[in-house]
């Protein structure tokens, strides 16, 4: 990260993020320093850059709360100019001469990591995309921390309602989390109006809230102090995730007749592999990264611009660590249902010089936007390479594109 003043060159630094700071607000400036915007995409692996936008515009927002209207609109329409400008300065990427690339290994696997030379490539696997690296350690955290929260409601014996009762109110208290400061993050709950004297006391409460770099504290008014326990960036990424998956997980237990420790498989979702490094056939930048299906917020997505036809993803375990894949989820994406896959075949391998298939899907729909499907997998096959060939969309005769919202690769508990 980068951000002052002085010229690109005098940094001697490889550019990730420049932020420009003023007293009306931060700017992400760094379309202005490069001409290879692709490759800076690369190494801009922190989040997603809808997250990063977020982030920006919130801190934006801070620095102009106290401004007239008219001081305000004369400062979005500032902001949409420079917008414009720095759209147009990376439509144009610089031409790189070909080079051979690496002789030895797999050639799939030299793909994926950018080291074949040209004339190499196939249709089957070949992908103008860099290798990106999914950070998403938060959403693995967030998905045990709540599956072991909901266990421990349903161990002490509460009904089903008082179990989504706690639940709301958890999310209640994160969405007022989310609406204080972004640098402070502290809101304030009256224990008198909390009246499960479980929640108050069990400890699974503040371990998903540390799963989201918060803590809370009882001061002695009575009350409870909801703060930050770490970074703040992490707060700010994980709070989407964190407030999607009680949505999810309160609507689970809402449509179930009757709840026990039998049924919490129904929204459990232990056993996520993260922090692995993928490749794609193609993504609609900036927002429809391929990083995106991984991220766990519902409201980003992968989106592949010429995918209807066929596109492809493959998955790489960190540190070629070999699992056995038990199930995976897919959730759609917000809009355009035309652009689900509808035919796919999920496949392991472990050098990405063989496959062998996981699962097989056809004729599939998402009836409704964010709706997550889970398909259990049967093989024991051990993999640290997953790659989806999605094969057909729901409609490929009036658009070109795929898209998938998000997608979760479970391990085999043993």
């Amino acid at each position: 990260m980068a951000a002052g003043g002085g010229r690109r060159e005098d940094w001697n630094k490889k550019l990730s993020y420049v932020i420009a700071i003023s007293k009306d607000g931060a700017h992400d400036v760094t379309k202005r320093y490069t001409k290879k915007w692709h490759e800076i995409l690369s190494r801009r692996n922190i989040t997603t850059e809808a997250s990063v936008f977020t982030i920006i515009s919130n801190l934006k927002r801070e620095c102009r709360n106290e401004y007239s209207h008219e001081i305000l609109s004369i400062l979005e329409s500032r902001d949409k100019k420079e917008y414009d400008e720095l759209e147009i300065v990376h439509l144009q990427t610089e031409s790189l001469p070909s080079l051979p690339g690496r002789q030895s290994g797999s050639k799939e696997w030299r793909l994926a990591r950018s080291e074949l030379g040209s004339g190499e490539s196939d249709s089957s696997c070949d992908s103008s995309c860099p290798v990106r690296t999914c950070i998403d350690s938060h959403v693995h955290s967030i998905h045990c921390s709540l599956t072991h929260l909901v266990s421990s409601f349903i161990g002490s014996g509460l009904s089903k309602s008082e179990v989504a009762k706690n639940l709301e109110i958890l999310r209640k208290m994160l969405v007022d989390v989310k609406l204080s400061s972004f640098k402070v993050r502290k809101v304030y709950v009256d224990y008198n109006s909390i009246n499960s004297k479980l929640f108050k006391e069990n400890s699974f409460v503040d371990k998903f809230l540390f799963s989201l770099s918060l803590k809370r504290n009882l001061e002695s008014d009575e009350k409870i102090c909801i703060t930050l326990a770490g970074n703040p960036v992490l707060t700010s990424l994980a709070l989407p995730v964190a407030l999607h998956d009680l949505d999810e997980t309160i609507g689970s237990i809402r449509i179930i007749d009757h709840l026990d420790q039998s049924l919490i498989k129904n929204f459990s979702r232990l056993n996520r592999i993260s922090c692995g490094s993928i490749l794609a056939s193609g993504e609609q930048l900036p927002f429809g990264i391929a990083t995106a299906a991984f991220d766990g917020c519902r409201l980003s997505k992968w989106e592949e611009p010429n995918g209807a036809q066929g596109c492809w993803l493959i998955y790489k375990a960190k540190s070629n660590q070999m699992h056995i894949l038990k199930a995976y989820d897919l959730m759609s994406a917000n809009d355009a249902p035309e652009r689900d896959p509808m035919d796919w075949i999920l496949e392991g391998g472990e050098d990405g010089t063989s496959w062998n298939i996981l699962d097989q899907q056809s004729f599939q729909t998402f009836e409704n936007r964010f709706q997550r499907r889970r398909f259990e997998v049967s093989s024991e096959w051990k993999c640290n390479i997953f790659r989806f060939r999605f094969l057909k969309v729901r409609d490929q005769t009036s658009q070109s594109r795929f898209q998938i919202g998000t997608i979760d690769l479970y391990a085999n508990e043993g």
